[in-house]
């Protein structure tokens, strides 16, 4: 897989997800590492969702981990807390926003 393929089933897999709920702005920087290794942000501002390939320098956190692990979490396959625990996810920045990417997955999966 490439790193536009993943890059695309990401977005693709993010932009449905309802964030009228969230009310603050939040920001994420993902480094996927291996095969389709590349950057890309999330960000969540004035109620949209944005998801762009490039680098967030203002971000309030920063995921690392592989393309497998990304869909999984997506997917709702693997919860982001035990991917973190089991060290197939690295979390960087502020805890509190960081633990809203799973309201964030939730949502998608509540739209569906």
């Amino acid at each position: 897989m490439t790193y536009a393929d993943m890059f695309s089933k990401v977005k693709g897999m993010l932009m449905d997800a309802d964030v009228s709920d969230i009310h603050e702005h939040l920001a994420y920087q993902f480094n996927i590492t291996g095969e389709a290794e590349g950057i890309f942000y999330a960000e969540v501002k004035d109620g949209k969702l944005f998801v762009e390939p490039y680098e967030y320098f203002d971000r309030d956190a920063m995921f690392t981990c592989t393309a497998e692990t990304l869909f999984k979490i997506a997917e709702g396959k693997t919860d982001p807390v035990l991917a973190f625990t089991l060290g197939r996810l690295k979390v960087e920045g502020n805890i509190d926003k960081a633990l809203r990417l799973k309201e964030l997955i939730n949502s998608k999966r509540k739209a569906d």
